[in-house]
């Protein structure tokens, strides 16, 4: 899938969002693991490592559709405007499936992860 494609969702997608490295971040406002994630995902914003896209999931119900997303966070994955399409594993574990993982992780292994983007 292209970042394109994800405007058809409503979502605004810059031309630095083309290339590089973006992280969506799929969450809900009452969600808790949603808020441990968010601050590291802006701090590794903040040092240039990836591009961050924050999508409110009760706001935005066809994009969850779209993913089958059933769990928050839901991370995507994106490099050069592409969905990664190979799995991540970080300590033998595979946590990015077909550009998505499920749930909160430490600063750590999102630094893994992106470096493995």
């Amino acid at each position: 899938m292209n970042i394109e494609e994800l405007k058809e969702y409503g979502l605004e997608i810059s031309n630095e969002m083309k290339q590089g490295k973006v992280i969506i971040d799929i969450y809900t406002v009452w969600c808790g693991p949603c808020k441990f994630v968010s601050p590291i995902l802006e701090k590794l914003h903040e040092e240039g490592l990836i591009h961050v896209l924050k999508v409110d999931l009760d706001q935005n119900r066809p994009l969850g559709q779209r993913f089958g997303i059933t769990a928050i966070p839901t991370l995507l994955f994106f490099k050069n405007g592409q969905l990664l399409d190979h799995t991540i594993q970080v300590q033998g574990q595979p946590l990015v499936r077909n550009g998505m993982m499920i749930g909160a992780a430490g600063e750590p292994v999102l630094r893994e992860i992106i470096a493995n983007m």
